[in-house]
């Protein structure tokens, strides 16, 4: 009977230390997240399931080009999903179809040029939009600008909302995904 009981103990432990690494997995390094809407299109679309990486950022800052997930400006219970376009200290410049960025390496600005929007893509936006953003702030555009409720409309995102960087898509499979940092040509 000792035997067996030791054995039934051995097999709780072993479970038990599953379930709690598979909890911090979870909870500290990945969470998994399913796009909701036709913001991101044609990056992501509505269903894609993605890996969050959520311990990068506590190590580095975000870059213009991540796509990020965070909590909405508007009610932290909801997560938005949203490309990083401008930086801390930047000024986000919108004409139109076009973004320009104003920062220290480049005074006078520079336009993005954004490979992952449909090249007959426009913004829907009318008239310009300027924003200079705090040391802790972020302006964030969503893929699909004719429908996206972005920084456009609710202002500069605060760093503490930040969730964490979209790293994989693995769903559907026929779309699996490993995403790389975007390089812009300035």
């Amino acid at each position: 009977m000792r035997k067996f009981l030791y054995t039934v103990w051995e097999i709780a432990e072993v479970f038990l230390i599953a379930i709690l690494g598979v909890a911090a997995i979870k909870y500290f390094l990945v969470q998994p997240f399913i796009v909701n809407g036709a913001s991101m299109e044609p990056t992501f679309y509505d269903g894609d399931y993605l890996l969050v990486d959520e311990i990068s950022y506590r190590f580095q800052e975000p870059q213009r080009g991540d796509v990020i997930v965070f909590h909405s400006p508007m009610d932290y219970s909801i997560y938005f999903i949203k490309r990083v376009i401008g930086l801390p200290g930047e000024t986000v410049d919108i004409e139109g179809d076009k973004v320009k960025i104003i920062n220290a390496q480049h005074p006078e600005g520079f336009y993005l040029t954004e490979p992952y929007l449909s090249p007959a893509m426009s913004t829907g936006w009318v008239g310009s939009k300027k924003v200079t953003l705090g040391p802790t702030q972020y302006f964030t555009l969503g893929d699909n600008r004719l429908n996206s409720l972005d920084s456009r409309y609710w202002g500069p995102l605060e760093r503490s909302a930040i969730v964490g960087v979209v790293r994989m898509r693995l769903w559907p499979l026929n779309r699996f995904t490993v995403f790389n940092h975007i390089t812009y040509a300035d």
